[in-house]
């Protein structure tokens, strides 16, 4: 037990002398969760917007008052003629337009009906959909507002409700990813160069010759890694509650071990990486190609994967950071227990067995 403690320690001495890559590895968390949750949002708001009032009676400017209230759109200017909203769109000064007609107030007060035309700038169609679903809702709580005491024709209410995120806040989504993300860059890419380090440096043939096995090695090479990464996850969860506001709503200590689960998951195919390679360099490509692009791409962090190529999303089930964001979803977001992840439990503990057991079959007890 004592040498497996040395070299543990041995380890720790490596990971804490290094203090500029320590510095990185416990502030990139923190950069991450600020850029996620303020920057990178797919919420659209403030969106500068055009209107052609050309009623201009007490309808229309009720209604153009309530879509400037609004926290989605700020009315750029107000134009006469579709030519000046065209130089406003080619300029790429707004992102969409209102045009109400000429009698709004007349056709709704005698025809109980009006049309409004809504033109939106979709070479980014994403962004387009979204703001013209915003400006349909202002529109439908408009005439909600006007039809109180009046009685319409085969009229049907849509009621809506937004379970779990009620605000609609965008970092309800990323904050699981990037915890995923995190983990995955901290763990695999730590852990994939440090038996490679060992094989540059020359010192690979003071371990072999020790009476310590070859998972003893594994293990004592991993835990300062797991160790750094509950650190990481401790950060990243404070800062979400008090700086982003997105509560943990599921049981902490099962969030905590699922996240524990996870790093051995990534710390098991660092490992293997770094078993089956001879430089650094290679073994931090392979990591980084490996694990990072399918992390942000195929586990539903980015881009749902119900709307990827059917070989896509098969593919996407061997790829573990996808089953860990899941789970963080559903225990943090939705407040769910085991009973509802346990599928997902199974399916990550399997991979760390089976990336374990690679790792220490890859290796190698002889250099040459």
């Amino acid at each position: 037990m004592r040498p497996i403690i040395a070299f543990i320690k041995k380890e720790f001495h490596h990971l804490l002398r290094d203090r500029q890559t320590l510095l990185i590895l416990l502030g990139m968390p923190i950069v991450q969760i600020i850029i996620f949750g303020f920057a990178l949002t797919n919420e659209v708001k403030n969106s500068r917007i055009a209107v052609m009032d050309l009623s201009k009676d007490v309808y229309s400017r009720s209604l153009l008052d309530q879509v400037e209230a609004s926290r989605y759109f700020d009315i750029e200017r107000e134009v006469n003629s579709y030519s000046e909203l065209e130089s406003a769109f080619r300029k790429g000064k707004i992102r969409m337009a209102l045009v109400i007609p000429v009698n709004f107030e007349k056709d709704l007060e005698h025809q109980h009906r009006a049309a409004i035309q809504v033109i939106a700038d979709a070479s980014d169609p994403n962004v387009a959909s979204t703001l013209t679903n915003y400006a349909s809702a202002i529109v439908r709580d408009f005439q909600s507002g006007i039809t109180d005491n009046k009685i319409l024709p085969l009229t049907i209410q849509t009621e809506l409700r937004m379970m779990y995120n009620p605000q609609l806040k965008g970092a309800y989504n990323f904050v699981p990813g990037v915890m995923a993300m995190v983990l995955m860059l901290v763990c695999t890419l730590m852990t994939a160069i440090t038996v490679v380090r060992e094989k540059e440096r020359g010192t690979m043939e003071i371990l072999l010759v020790s009476p310590m096995r070859p998972y003893t090695i594994m293990l004592a090479k991993a835990i300062p890694s797991l160790v750094l990464s509950i650190v990481n996850v401790a950060s990243i969860l404070l800062l979400s509650v008090f700086v982003l506001d997105v509560p943990v709503n599921g049981s902490l200590p099962l969030l905590l071990m699922e996240s524990v689960l996870f790093t051995l998951t990534c710390l098991a195919f660092g490992l293997l990486i770094s078993a089956s390679t001879d430089s650094q360099q290679t073994a931090m490509f392979i990591s980084l190609t490996g694990m990072f692009l399918p992390t942000l791409m195929l586990s539903g962090f980015m881009f749902p994967i119900e709307n990827m190529p059917f070989p896509l999303q098969m593919v996407s089930n061997i790829v573990p950071a996808k089953w860990y964001y899941q789970v963080v979803k559903n225990v943090m977001i939705k407040g769910v227990g085991l009973e509802e992840v346990w599928k997902e439990t199974l399916i990550l503990g399997g991979m760390m067995v089976l990336l374990m057991a690679l790792a220490i079959k890859k290796f190698k007890i002889r250099l040459a």
